[in-house]
């Protein structure tokens, strides 16, 4: 294990990393919509287009995962990197339709080798000392790129094109490239026995990773619901269109500041996974619950801020756990793992509202969500363990 200066400088590379994934994710999603007609994408196309990332990232992050932990984290960061570069210079050279379903792909696909393999460096760099402090920070930086990528996003599209967002994104990626190469160390693989389909199974039935990832997966279907939503409350409240987008904003923020913060308070003893991942999704649950009962202005923002709170809280506790209660040469396939679980909760949180206004009332959606948020907080306070309790079993 290195010592402390050379981890913070090892580990400053992947803080990038993350916010090029998450100006990325959410950089173009945000102009795509407004530049629909202009390039010539159906709304049918557009919400393809716009799934291509996820699913790229579902289908991919367990297999990369598992790649890093044979050949190394290091290899398949830079390797991620510099794919997403070329998927966003394919798009910034010639941006149609079917180039930027394409590009969405690529860059979905390149996420998917890069963000597990930083989540395991992260995890391997940092020490089991230190482990929610820098997955706050990590988890810090991509939440800033959930600020700015919509800005950014929005604000080069009107004075420059669509274009320049793909601009940005090689040029972040490129960055983020070099970084890597220069300074992060190269972590070499841990030797280990081979793995089975059962041994898979294993592991991720096992109590340790199922909870931490079950949690992980509501804090993030109730954050899909929050960045999809809260925009349509808005004008349906008769409010300006800015005032939701000032709620995401809001949101990002509050998780921005708060990662570090409760990162550093995990790993001094002062606050435990069950406890914390508990209290942020009950505090998510009342705020679903405030915008099904009284949907206002106030409430709005006070629900932001409570969707804010519960991703500050559930990420850095649940990673730390996770990557707490595994072994360094499965770090990896764990990570990958759970990245699956987040982007089935972002798909399914959205779907399951989505339905049920259908059949019902939006009100009626949110309510619903409340209830299984708080099922998922109950299970997590009586489920959760110490990470290394139990032989390592949480």
């Amino acid at each position: 294990m290195t010592d402390h200066t050379s981890s913070v400088r090892g580990i400053a590379p992947l803080y990038l990393a993350g916010l090029t994934t998450a100006v990325g994710a959410h950089g173009v999603a945000s102009v795509l919509g407004s530049e629909t007609d202009d390039i010539g994408m159906s709304l049918l196309g557009l919400g393809v287009v716009l799934a291509l990332y996820d699913l790229a990232e579902v289908v991919l992050k367990p297999i990369f995962g598992a790649l890093s932990d044979r050949i190394g984290t290091k290899p398949v960061i830079v390797g991620g990197l510099l794919a997403f570069v070329v998927a966003s210079a394919i798009a910034f050279l010639a941006p149609t339709p079917l180039v930027i379903a394409l590009a969405r792909l690529g860059q979905g696909a390149a996420a998917s080798a890069f963000s597990p393999a930083a989540s395991a460096s992260v995890a391997r760099l940092a020490g089991k000392q230190r482990l929610g402090r820098y997955f706050g920070r990590y988890g810090a930086w991509k939440s800033l790129g959930y600020v700015l990528g919509p800005l950014a996003g929005i604000l080069l599209t009107q004075a420059f094109g669509i274009e320049a967002v793909y601009a940005l994104l090689a040029v972040l990626a490129a960055l983020a490239a070099v970084w890597v190469i220069v300074s992060l160390p190269a972590i070499a693989p841990l030797p280990k026995r081979r793995t089975t389909l059962a041994d898979l199974v294993r592991q991720t039935t096992e109590r340790g990773f199922l909870i931490p990832t079950l949690v992980l997966a509501t804090s993030t279907g109730v954050l899909g619901v929050a960045v999809g939503f809260l925009p349509l409350l808005a004008t349906r409240l008769g409010l300006p269109a800015v005032v939701g987008a000032i709620a995401v904003g809001i949101l990002a923020l509050a998780s921005t500041l708060l990662q570090p913060v409760v990162g550093r308070l995990r790993d001094r003893g002062r606050i435990s996974t069950r406890v914390g991942s508990g209290a942020g999704l009950a505090v998510a649950a009342l705020g679903l619950a405030l915008l099904a009962i009284a949907p206002n202005a106030v409430s709005l923002f006070a629900a932001a801020l409570a969707f804010g709170v519960m991703t500050g809280t559930v990420t850095p506790l649940a990673f730390a756990h996770l990557a707490d209660s595994t072994p360094e040469q499965h770090l990896g396939r764990t990570m990958g793992n759970a990245e699956l679980g987040r982007e089935l909760g972002d798909a399914g949180g959205p779907l399951l509202v989505g339905a049920v206004a259908t059949a019902w009332a939006l009100p009626a959606a949110l309510g619903v969500l409340a209830g299984a948020t708080l099922a998922s907080a109950a299970v997590g306070w009586g489920a959760l363990r110490p990470a290394r309790a139990e032989d390592g079993s949480a």
